[in-house]
């Protein structure tokens, strides 16, 4: 079968030894590529109630199936893992050109086991794989540790590495590549814990992966580049990137201010697009990305000054401006560089800082208690102070760097309220109560609270399909919630960019799996769709495992009981038939009650051995 390399890379840090291991012919056609190789392996090879941190813990970084082509927006890649931060299934995308370099030196993915004794890296190239002391790369930022492997390898290699936040084991820790980080779950806790800085890999004298039909192919890429070089959303990102979100989540009462108190934030034109385009001195594009949506932003003026980074986007811009209820735009560009050099994941440590300022305005945690410090909103001196202290675990940042459940539950006297998350991750920059299908995504994500799980464009950008909603409304959303995390899953076999797909439909996409690997049931929809669902339900079977039931499908109380306020359009939104949307969901899905995918719905998945061993532990 063209395209893959039928070479799995496993990779024992407590042996010291490295294998390749092939790739049976029946997984490629059960689950394609990506995220569905990081489900099936994940499932097959990880001892259930494994420790995040303990040496039997998988580390996977796999590309997509196109990965490594000319494709635009296919070359991302994924990591999985169990997860520190939530104990259940991890998925992580991180973009750039390391994906692309993983099938390009051979492999279709990478799996990591065990813990070397001392600090380590690996270096892969076309003769092997050596593994290579990392003593004075330890302690070092991201970008120092690229720059100082970039010197000993070459330009050519390209690299995933943590820095001291994963170094610490802060449970939220990102794996970053150049300024691109896979960055939810603590991918980067489990990176740290094996004593693994980095990952290098050098594509010098490799070859690219074969195509089926590379004629064919290459007609396909040329009407993708096509429809994306006249798209309006397309030309939207290269120009802005995803800051042009931030002034239309707030129009619609959905960008969430004060920890997810309010929809609105005074001065919020300052963090809008326009004020971000002032700062724009270049863009960046991911491995052979037509979109080009890394805006590279410069702070001329002000306490900032100097202050370089690939962002913030949407995200970050929501975590350190709205959730702090912060406006100053160099503070912004600030965290968002300091985050990456540490190697924090931006969407928890907002959310943490947004959770501690609440506390403190609460009057439930003191100055004496946090270092003397007073983390009142807007203060943005004090969200760079406290990113550093979270990323090297010293005095507050200790007990922050445990993420907003283990927190809440160790100061305790009602903190667990406003500790915004799902399953233990926390919440993006959407209020669920303004937006019901996603919020009902965020509960049931089997990754915990993520946006790009299941993310809903019907109501974040009027999208049609498969029925246009309200996106205030209860009624339908857990058909439109589980739609919509089946669709994800189906483009994640190819780990396709959520920005690459501005006017592309199934069919492109299919047709691109078709000519590339010769599989003719990858262009039929239908057939795709049944991965899609396949994956998801595999996901969902491995959290079962771990003890996961329907009491973990849940919101933060904040949401079912407190109308939104000051959020124009969305004010006054609650939401009031929360189980009845879950009920819904797990229908839709062919779970059970209890949030458990059914017998009969795993056989008609193909997953007998799954449906087996849920029968054996008693469901």
């Amino acid at each position: 079968m063209a395209i893959y390399r039928d070479r799995i890379l496993k990779i024992d840090l407590t042996s010291g030894k490295a294998v390749t291991e092939g790739l049976p012919q029946e997984i490629k056609h059960r689950f394609i590529g990506g995220r569905g190789f990081g489900a099936w392996y994940l499932y097959k090879e990880l001892r259930p109630g494994a420790d995040p941190l303990a040496p039997d813990n998988k580390l996977l970084f796999l590309p997509g199936v196109l990965a490594g082509t000319v494709a635009p927006g296919f070359s991302r890649w994924i990591v999985v893992t169990k997860s520190p931060l939530t104990g259940c299934y991890a998925r992580s995308v991180g973009g750039g050109k390391f994906g692309a370099a993983i099938k390009i030196a051979g492999y279709d993915f990478i799996v990591v086991e065990g813990r070397a004794e001392r600090p380590v890296y690996v270096y892969i190239d076309k003769e092997g794989v050596k593994i290579l002391d990392a003593g004075d790369l330890w302690g070092l930022d991201t970008q120092e540790t690229q720059k100082n492997l970039w010197e000993r390898h070459g330009r050519k290699t390209h690299i995933a590495c943590i820095g001291p936040a994963g170094e610490r084991l802060v449970r939220f820790a990102a794996i970053i590549h150049e300024r691109r980080a896979a960055a939810r779950c603590g991918v980067g806790t489990v990176m740290g814990a094996k004593n693994l800085k980095a990952i290098a890999v050098n594509i010098e004298g490799c070859a690219p992966p074969s195509l089926h039909d590379k004629d064919g192919f290459l007609k396909l890429v040329k009407e993708h580049n096509r429809v994306l070089k006249d798209h309006p959303r397309r030309k939207r990102l290269t120009a802005l990137g995803t800051t042009s979100m931030t002034l239309r989540m707030h129009e619609l009462g959905i960008f969430p201010v004060r920890n997810f108190q309010r929809g609105r934030l005074s001065g919020v034109q300052q963090i809008g697009a326009e004020a971000f385009s002032k700062l724009k001195v270049a863009d960046y594009g991911c491995f052979a990305c037509t979109t080009r949506c890394g805006n590279v932003f410069e702070v001329r003026e002000g306490p900032y000054r100097g202050s370089r980074s690939e962002g913030p986007e949407y995200e970050t811009i929501f975590a350190f401006g709205g959730e702090p209820e912060n406006t100053d735009i160099g503070s912004l560009v600030a965290a968002d560089d300091l985050c990456d050099r540490l190697g924090l994941d931006t969407i928890s440590t907002g959310v943490t800082i947004g959770f501690l300022m609440e506390l403190f305005d609460r009057g439930i945690v003191t100055s004496e208690e946090l270092d003397g410090l007073e983390p009142r909103w807007g203060n943005h001196a004090l969200i760079l102070q406290l990113i550093e202290k979270i990323a090297r675990r010293e005095g507050v940042g200790q007990l922050l760097g445990e993420g907003v459940r283990r927190a809440a539950e160790a100061i305790g006297r009602g903190a667990e309220r406003y500790a915004m998350h799902c399953k233990g991750l926390e919440l993006p920059g959407y209020d669920p109560r303004a937006a019901k299908a996603h919020g009902l995504s965020y509960a049931t994500s089997n990754i915990g609270g993520s946006h790009m799980y299941g993310y809903a464009r019907q109501e974040i950008s009027g999208a049609t399909e498969p029925r246009p909603v309200d996106r205030l409304a209860e009624d339908g959303k857990g058909e439109i919630a589980g739609w919509n995390q089946i669709k994800k899953a189906r483009e994640e076999t190819g780990v396709l960019c959520n920005f690459a797909d501005s006017g592309i439909t199934p069919r492109l996409i299919g047709d691109l799996y078709v000519s590339a690997t010769g599989v003719p049931e990858f262009g039929e929809l239908d057939y795709l769709d049944r991965v899609g669902e396949r994956i998801v339900a595999l996901e969902r079977s491995i959290n079962v495992r771990e003890g996961f039931r329907r009491r973990d499908d849940r919101l933060p109380e904040r949401f079912l009981k407190e109308p939104l306020q000051e959020a124009g359009p969305s004010t006054g939104a609650v939401i009031e038939g929360f189980d009845r949307m879950l009920d819904d969901y797990y229908h839709f899905m062919g779970y059970d009650s209890n949030g458990v995918p059914t017998e009969e719905k795993l056989r008609e998945l193909g997953l007998e051995e799954v449906a087996a061993e849920l029968q054996r532990i008693g469901r």
